[in-house]
């Protein structure tokens, strides 16, 4: 298995178990916002729920970015 395969099943199967994690953690958040983007804007949606998506696709975000990188020099 190369090792571009090997970084990019890593990140999605590390980032899986925090989204698990994260859902089983804010099963009785009683906080929540709604986010207003340009047209509409979404529920009311707990902020740990929000704020953990973020950091997920932020992760994943950030190792795709460092596999092109590496693959280009």
């Amino acid at each position: 298995m190369s090792l571009t395969l090997k970084k990019i099943f890593f990140a999605i199967t590390f980032n899986s178990c925090l989204f698990f994690l994260l859902m089983i953690g804010i099963q009785n958040s009683s906080n929540k916002s709604k986010i207003n983007f340009l047209i509409n804007e979404t529920i009311k949606l707990p902020i740990s729920f929000i704020i953990g998506t973020n950091f997920i696709c932020g992760s994943l975000i950030g190792t795709f970015l460092t596999i092109n990188i590496n693959r280009k020099n």
